[in-house]
């Protein structure tokens, strides 16, 4: 069993700061490092990757609108995984979700462990 719990959405005005954080926890009898991902849902859009790291952080991916603005990294130690996000902007507003795949991949079908999801809210 594998589960991901997301937390740090919330509200911030254009050009704030957040930080979102993943745990990942598993069985002993799973445990394993994951490539990790985020993606939103903006509303009305489909789900879109936002960043991704591979097991050892040391490949990452981006979407080009959040390149320089947002930042991917792990804590292979404690099991976690952080998106860390500056200048936000309107458009960032969506649900955003963690995601847990076995390689490293930008593609959401090839991620099998998903978040339930932590909202972020941009105001102009």
């Amino acid at each position: 069993q594998v589960q991901l719990v997301e937390s740090g959405g919330g509200w911030v005005q254009t050009g704030g700061s957040l930080r979102l954080s993943c745990a990942v926890s598993m069985s002993s009898w799973t445990s394993r490092t994951f490539a990790m991902g985020w993606f939103r849902r903006p509303p009305g859009k489909d789900p879109e990757i936002v960043a991704a790291i591979d097991r050892n952080g040391d490949r990452s991916f981006y979407l080009d609108s959040v390149k320089g603005r947002f930042t991917i990294s792990r804590d292979n130690s404690k099991n976690m995984v952080y998106l860390q996000m500056s200048s936000l902007k309107p458009e960032d507003t969506a649900a955003y979700y963690c995601a847990a795949s076995d390689y490293f991949s930008i593609d959401r079908d090839h991620y099998g462990h998903w978040g339930q999801g932590t909202q972020v809210t941009v105001s102009s």
